[in-house]
């Protein structure tokens, strides 16, 4: 009987379809069936969505389907129940998600940080900046190419917040915006030598670049990711409440806390459920 099954049983047993507790998070009685989780390219282009799905998929009775888009596009596929659970990075979109209803609980998963990704010899001069809006100043003085996502996406999100912090309304021929997705845009960025915001997760599994990271570390390149359970009529909560629930259990967050160790010699996410 698989982890899930036992975990049904035991529940069904107090009260049928009831929820009880494993670990640190939520399993939900009789979770079975496909589920759709709607998710960031991030944690598609970073790899660590093919260390957990399968993880999570041998020892549940529920089969994932990932749709990887920007986090605006994803709460919307929640917000229409084309998803039943959705693993996004963009706090202030997510907090309206639930103060208006669309998401029955939002529990933190893991964070890594954004990092401004430029050409060698760094022509802005970005990595004397002293905080991350200075750096955007100072590429946008400079007038140096800079490639925006411009897809609605959590990255998007906080690049568009950089510059508003930096007093800079974005445009003309050096702004690019490319609508595609996190590693489609740092080859483009890479092709035409300008500057872009990249989670670190992605800047390090995209293979081929010449950009190097010009400017990290300040405190407003924090990137948080949650896990929202759909609230949707017709959706299928119990494998949504369950891996909201597993992601966040202690063996899991151990696992992200070690992805990208081998492979690009330092840890691409921390867990934050941990505590």
């Amino acid at each position: 009987m698989t982890r899930a099954a036992v975990g049904g049983a035991a529940c069904a047993a107090v009260l049928a379809l009831a929820s009880c507790s494993s670990g640190s998070g939520d399993v939900a009685a009789g979770a079975s069936g496909n589920m759709v989780l709607a998710t960031t390219t991030s944690t598609q282009d970073s790899g660590v969505l093919d260390e957990l799905i399968p993880t999570f998929e041998k020892s549940s009775d529920c089969v994932v389907k990932t749709v990887a888009v920007g986090s605006g596009q994803a709460l919307t596929m929640g917000q229409r129940g084309d998803a039943d659970v959705l693993l996004v990075h963009s706090p202030d979109a997510e907090t309206k998600y639930m103060a208006d209803g669309y998401g029955s609980s939002r529990k933190a998963v893991m964070h890594n940080d954004f990092i401004l990704v430029g050409p060698p010899g760094d022509p802005a001069g970005v990595a004397d900046a002293s905080e991350a809006a200075d750096a955007m100043s100072r590429i946008a003085k400079a007038k140096a190419l800079f490639a925006s996502r411009g897809d609605d996406s959590g990255t998007n999100a906080k690049e568009l917040s950089l510059w508003e912090d930096a007093g800079v309304d974005p445009g003309g021929s050096w702004y690019i915006e490319t609508g595609q997705g996190m590693g489609a845009t740092l080859t483009i960025a890479d092709q035409k030598r300008a500057y872009t915001l990249s989670d670190r997760g992605t800047f390090l599994a995209t293979k081929g670049l010449e950009s190097k990271v010009e400017f990290e570390g300040s405190d407003d390149l924090r990137n948080n990711y949650h896990v929202i359970v759909v609230d949707h009529e017709g959706t299928n909560k119990a494998c949504a409440k369950e891996f909201s629930g597993w992601i966040r259990e202690k063996p899991v967050q151990t696992k992200i806390a070690k992805f990208g160790v081998a492979k690009y010699g330092q840890q691409l996410f921390v867990p934050d459920a941990l505590n």
